[in-house]
């Protein structure tokens, strides 16, 4: 099996209730925004932190990038709430 690490992060990970995960990486061609989707029907916290991906930004292997993008074969995945500079 190829693994995907998953990071939450803020209050993403304080709905879901863990750091991060491993999941089997998802089939060629998946995008991001698809596997939130997937993510989002585990249960009230994922619903609860995933269910409006318009909140959520993405690095993929510590790379920024749209949920659009195409997962591959990339290791990592974080996702968070938009950060706010100052």
């Amino acid at each position: 099996m190829a693994a995907l690490t998953i990071l939450y992060f803020a209050w993403v990970r304080e709905a879901i209730g863990r750091d991060e995960e491993k999941v089997e990486r998802p089939e060629t061609g998946t995008s991001i925004a698809e596997l939130i989707a997937r993510l989002a029907t585990r249960g009230d916290g994922y619903a609860q932190a995933l269910g409006d991906p318009e909140k959520l930004r993405a690095a993929l292997d510590q790379k920024f990038v749209p949920l659009d993008t195409i997962i591959g074969e990339a290791k990592e995945l974080a996702i968070f709430p938009p950060v706010t500079g100052g």
